[in-house]
Order: C-alpha cells, then sequence, then structure tokens
C-alpha cells in the first residue's frame, strides 16, 4: 500500500505544478456581445462551443468545425462560429484522434455545446455534448471568449 502512494504521489504534485493552460483571448467587448446571446443572421446557425470545468486545467484541446480548426480551448473558454445550416461535424482532440459531434443547425438559432475532459490512459481525452439553451448560456457566462487564430 505505501509503494502504491509512493508512486502516486509525485504523479499528483506533478499535475498541481503543471498549472493552468492558458489561450488567448478576445477583447471584452466583443465577449460582452457574445454573452448578450443574439440570434445569428436568418440564414445562418450560431455555435456556442464551451469549457467551464477546471478539470483537466494543463490540457488545451483543438476544436474543429466541419474539419477545419477553429482553435484551442482552455479551462473556462468559448467559442463563437456562425455555420451554414444543416449538418455540422464538430470534432476535438482526444487521447487516440479526434472525438466528433453532429449537429443538425437550423438557421436564425443559437446552439451550445460542452467540451469536457475524460481520464485517459496517457493523457486526459475530450468530448463534445450539444446541451440546452439554459444550461448552454449558464456555461458560457462562466468562461471568456477564445480568440480564433486569425484574431
Amino acid at each position: 500500500m505505501k509503494t502504491r502512494i509512493a508512486a502516486i504521489l509525485p504523479m499528483i504534485a506533478a499535475m498541481y505544478l503543471a498549472g493552468c493552460a492558458s489561450v488567448p483571448t478576445a477583447p471584452p467587448q466583443e465577449d460582452a456581445a457574445r454573452k448578450q446571446f443574439p440570434l445569428p443572421p436568418a440564414d445562418l446557425a450560431g455555435l456556442y462551443i464551451y469549457r467551464n470545468s477546471n478539470f483537466g486545467a494543463a490540457l488545451k484541446k483543438r476544436v474543429y468545425v466541419n474539419d477545419e480548426f477553429l482553435g484551442e480551448t482552455a479551462p473556462m473558454t468559448y467559442f463563437y462560429q456562425e455555420v451554414a445550416p444543416g449538418n455540422v461535424k464538430l470534432a476535438t482532440s482526444s487521447e487516440f484522434g479526434n472525438n466528433d459531434l453532429i449537429v443538425e443547425a437550423e438557421a436564425g438559432k443559437n446552439y451550445f455545446v460542452k467540451q469536457y475532459i475524460k481520464l485517459g490512459v496517457f493523457v486526459g481525452g475530450a468530448n463534445l455534448e450539444l446541451v440546452s439553451e439554459e444550461e448552454g448560456k449558464k456555461g458560457v457566462l462562466e468562461c471568456s471568449l477564445a480568440a480564433t487564430p486569425e484574431q
């Protein structure tokens, strides 16, 4: 038993010392505007993809929309993206490849997708879950808007 504890302690210490991952954030006024949850243009759908947990704080996770790189999340961040209606493929990096989620998006509506970290064999993975508007808005309000690579 003591041997197991001795083996686990350095791993726990490393997790605490690793600190929190961070990503560039968008200007505060853009974050505040997105948190008003305006509807997208009538011919597009809005996607909020958020990560409102500190679990896996040292991990950044990639997010893709229709196979195009959107950016990396860190704890307590979100992205907003407008997309054409129809089947929208979302993907996030996980330990052994990407985990995908298909959202059937209707024009003129917002959708909320929660990214969460899950335990892995070697490193934590991530997954995506479509959530209700109420749950999604609450989650986004806890987060900061992450800057996309072109910002």
